[in-house]
């Protein structure tokens, strides 16, 4: 498997955005490939800072693609298939957190990096039954959000972004996710005032 990895990874290097594209579809669906899209953003931005935006919105289609499938498979019968997986209490909890939090559920996992378990929440949404659109909407601006600023990263400080990955990665993964949960927490209760 190590080696399936670093092949797919040279390969993605050399073929720039498309690369980034099919990484982020394979780890957002049914492949797990931890920090590598993470990794790949960062070394080609830092390579090519004018085609972050680019680098950017490839790894942010890539991941709504993947994240689409896994969502539409739980549409169409995945609470079957995680009752046997999981316990029935995990799964209520998920559906709570939904049912509480709305899109906010699925985009803070979406900011985190690995072990978050981000495709639970997927399989969740879809088993949740949660609207394509919205769906899509939260996943691209979270995704997005997440690769834009490793894309800064890159920019703002070259190949010390990657140690700055290792070293400080899931904190700013946490701050970044943390802002995200607040504005959306604001932006609930001024609306619910309004109603």
């Amino acid at each position: 498997m190590k080696s399936f990895i670093t092949w797919l990874y040279s390969v993605a290097l050399a073929i720039g955005g498309p690369g980034l594209f099919v990484i982020a579809f394979l780890d957002s669906s049914f492949v797990s490939l931890p920090q590598i899209n993470d990794i790949l953003v960062v070394l080609m931005v830092a390579q090519h800072k004018t085609w972050m935006p680019y680098y950017a919105a490839m790894a942010t289609l890539g991941s709504v693609a993947g994240c689409y499938v896994i969502y539409y498979l739980a549409d169409k019968g995945g609470e079957a298939f995680l009752r046997r997986r999981l316990r029935a209490g995990r799964i209520e909890r998920a559906l709570a957190l939904y049912r509480r939090y709305g899109l906010l559920a699925l985009m803070v996992p979406a900011l985190l990096p690995p072990p978050a378990p981000f495709k639970l929440f997927v399989l969740m949404a879809g088993v949740a039954n949660v609207r394509p659109l919205p769906f899509v909407v939260a996943i691209a601006a979270a995704r997005g959000a997440r690769y834009l600023a490793l894309g800064v990263l890159a920019i703002r400080y070259g190949d010390v972004a990657l140690e700055l990955m290792r070293t400080r990665g899931a904190e700013v993964a946490l701050w970044l996710a943390g802002l995200l949960a607040a504005t959306g927490l604001a932006w609930w209760a001024l609306t619910r005032r309004r109603t």
